[in-house]
């Protein structure tokens, strides 16, 4: 089923960047949009056919530059790229089939008016009309809107980019709005000046740059490292691997059959005879006489008799297959500063060796290859550096579990190797302890 994936951006510089990644992740030229806000005419000017564009005083040489380098860019990764004035909006740049269901026309090049507004063009690909208010009134505002018609299979991957690229969050943008007064997107409202834009996109950067501070300054006395572990997830698919194609066709093939058959044949003899003339000789009298010759012919039937029946039907079997592959995980080495050395329970490489030998006493003959069994050392390695699981047998049931979540129905086949991570990791932080 088509999607359509669509994100706002507060520069078109931005907006381009995220059409190019899209189009070197596989996405068509006719299946991206795009329309940016052109207030003050920087970008349309570039195009070669807005007779009206003007040299902007609050555009600096070297924005003249990146602005003429993106529409540069985006003339040929677009379908259709063109200038459009807006109700409610102004003078915008559009691309794609959203430009197209601006600019009332196929996709190709749109210059001119739009024939209907923007809020109907967007809704006219898919986006629902609630959404499609705030990105108009986005675009109002100074930003880039980019849109991907796609299926659903792609339709993640393009909202993964577009997230890279630092799409807005046009529902927070929008609360923010109606707290000022905003009702609602307005087409016979008066577009804004280029100074009030430059405005709304300082603000917008601003506001952004607010907010990655905000979370990385977060705790100022805590620095948070991230611990991330790859999950295998095995899935099936159907695939054809063969199959059966019967014709029936008819074929004449020559026969024969041997019958035996009766002819009759009239012979005529005369014999001289010399006897006197009697009643039974019907002297004198006219007389005819016949006789007939038959013969017998042969006669063919064909009769169709059913010989042979070929069946055809499929019989199916399930089979179980061991997937073996490696995951990654996040380590994190903590170096004590203070005592100047490392702590015996924190680098999982100090183990290693043995774990590989471990492996390979207890382990090697089951088909298994040490990167598969290393996720289970690690897991018993981060629990024997943690001071909840001091005793093995209070906190197996827990431990298990944990485990299955994540790998359900193999525990009893990494549980040695978990234990045994456990019990050196422990028993390094005791001999640590003693060392004291």
């Amino acid at each position: 089923m088509d999607q359509i994936v669509v994100a706002m951006f507060n520069t078109l510089n931005e907006a381009q960047h995220v059409v190019k990644d899209l189009q070197s992740a596989g996405f068509k030229r006719d299946e991206i949009s795009l329309v940016a806000n052109d207030a003050n005419k920087s970008y349309s000017k570039y195009l070669g056919n807005d007779k009206s564009a003007h040299t902007d005083d609050d555009v600096t040489a070297g924005e003249g530059a990146s602005f003429g380098a993106a529409v540069g860019a985006l003339t040929g990764a677009l379908v259709g790229l063109g200038a459009l004035a807006i109700p409610g909006v102004g003078p915008v740049l559009a691309a794609g089939p959203l430009a197209a269901a601006l600019g009332g026309g196929a996709v190709g090049a749109v210059t001119g008016a739009a024939t209907g507004g923007v809020v109907a063009g967007l809704v006219k690909t898919g986006i629902p009309e609630d959404q499609a208010q705030y990105y108009a009134e986005g675009v109002r505002r100074g930003g880039t809107i980019v849109t991907v018609n796609t299926d659903d299979k792609m339709a993640q991957k393009a909202a993964d980019i577009m997230n890279r690229h630092g799409a807005m969050d046009v529902d927070q943008r929008a609360q923010e709005w109606k707290k000022s007064g905003w009702k609602g997107f307005d087409t016979n409202a008066k577009p804004y000046s280029g100074e009030e834009i430059n405005k709304f996109r300082s603000s917008s950067t601003q506001q952004q740059t607010s907010n990655m501070s905000s979370n990385m300054n977060k705790g100022q006395n805590e620095t948070v490292l991230p611990v991330v572990e790859e999950e295998l997830q095995v899935g099936k698919r159907e695939v054809q691997t063969g199959g059966v194609r019967a014709y029936s066709r008819v074929v004449e093939t020559p026969v024969e059959e041997q019958v035996r058959l009766r002819e009759e044949h009239v012979n005529v003899e005369r014999r001289p005879v010399d006897r006197p003339v009697n009643d039974a000789d019907k002297a004198f009298k006219e007389t005819s006489v016949e006789m007939r010759e038959t013969a017998e012919r042969a006669v063919v039937q064909k009769q169709a008799r059913v010989i042979e029946e070929v069946v055809i039907g499929k019989q199916a079997n399930e089979r179980t297959e061991t997937v073996r592959d490696t995951v990654r995980r996040t380590e994190v080495q903590v170096e004590n500063m203070g005592q100047g050395q490392q702590s015996n329970t924190s680098n999982f490489d100090m183990y290693n060796k043995d774990f590989q030998t471990h492996w390979k006493t207890n382990f090697g003959d089951r088909g298994y290859t040490y990167e598969q069994y290393s996720p289970a050392y690690r897991y018993g390695y981060s629990l024997g550096s943690d001071k909840t699981y001091t005793d093995w047998n209070k906190s197996e049931s827990q431990i298990r579990q944990n485990w299955e979540q994540k790998n359900p129905g193999t525990w009893e086949d990494f549980k040695d190797a978990i234990r045994h991570a456990w019990d050196k990791v422990r028993n390094s932080a005791s001999n640590a302890a003693q060392g004291r």
